[in-house]
């Protein structure tokens, strides 16, 4: 044990080295609260490990928090609504489509009825003369469509009426659907209406539309053939004054040469046009109807 001044000097460094330790062990301490109060030095901590989550309840005044971006949800919103209107249009589309389809179908399923039905009572072999004084049969009429309409020259009203009906009808399938169709006028009035006639009062029309003649027995049996009333009389005088009459029909007649429908007054220039194209377009030539016919699907046909 020392003793004397040794003693003294002793305890001073003693109290120095107390005093040292603790001023050590607080300003470890404060090294320490600086590294749990800051990102860095968290970080450096636990050697730049990630996934360290810092604890918000020691975050210091002025430290930002990083918040996650929220998720965009205009992207998927955009896309919801090009998806419904895509399946709109597509259900649209596919609606337009199959009900033309349909109304083809019928239309079709009409044209053979009346093929089956015209083929034993309208339509058959004719022998006239067109308005150029060339023979006509009904052979001229296969290969093309055909419309066959009945009147005569002198009728006042009814006639000039039909005949601008189908002017207009020639007129929009020639320019707009670039189908050519063979207009024919058929004359019930064989005694005043010569080709010369014929030609001169067609004139006035489409001039595609071709005047058909002939002796009055020639007259009466082709529109005996395709139903035609005619009540022209037999024996008349060249300056003699009478009615004529006859029934007002266009006959659309298929490539094949036979009946396939009838148009009458009820049908107005839109109208008689729309039901023209609808034929024309569900036309099915007789070959693929009848190859059809053998196929297991053939039903959907009849």
């Amino acid at each position: 044990m020392l003793k004397g001044p040794g003693k003294y000097i002793s305890r001073s460094l003693y109290r120095q080295a107390k005093v040292s330790i603790k001023m050590g062990l607080l300003e470890h301490g404060s090294t320490c609260q600086r590294v749990f109060s800051t990102g860095k030095g968290l970080r450096n901590v636990n050697n730049g490990s990630p996934g360290t989550k810092k604890p918000l309840n020691r975050l210091q005044l002025g430290d930002e928090i990083n918040e996650p971006e929220p998720i965009r949800t205009s992207f998927f919103q955009f896309s919801r609504w090009k998806a419904t209107l895509a399946v709109l249009l597509l259900g649209s589309g596919s609606y337009t489509y199959f009900s033309r389809r349909r109304r083809l179908l019928e239309t079709e399923k009409e044209a053979d009825a009346n093929r089956a039905y015209g083929s034993v009572a309208l339509g058959g072999p004719f022998n006239l003369i067109d308005f150029n004084g060339q023979p006509f049969t009904e052979k001229d009429l296969k290969g093309k469509f055909s419309i066959l309409y009945f009147g005569f020259s002198h009728c006042p009203d009814i006639c000039p009426e039909e005949l601008d009906k189908l002017t207009y009808w020639i007129s929009e399938l020639d320019d707009k659907d670039n189908i050519k169709i063979q207009p024919l006028f058929v004359s019930c009035d064989p005694a005043r209406d010569t080709p010369e006639v014929l030609k001169e009062y067609l004139g006035d029309f489409h001039p595609a539309i071709v005047g058909l003649t002939g002796t009055y027995d020639e007259v009466k049996s082709v529109c005996k053939k395709y139903k035609v009333y005619f009540s022209t009389p037999r024996d008349v005088k060249p300056n003699q004054d009478y009615l004529v009459d006859h029934s007002i029909f266009f006959y659309l007649i298929d490539p094949e040469g036979q009946f396939i429908d009838a148009l009458g007054r009820n049908y107005d220039e839109k109208s008689g046009l729309e039901k023209i194209r609808e034929q024309i377009e569900a036309y099915v030539p007789k070959e693929e109807r009848e190859r059809r016919s053998k196929k297991w699907y053939s039903f959907i046909f009849k």
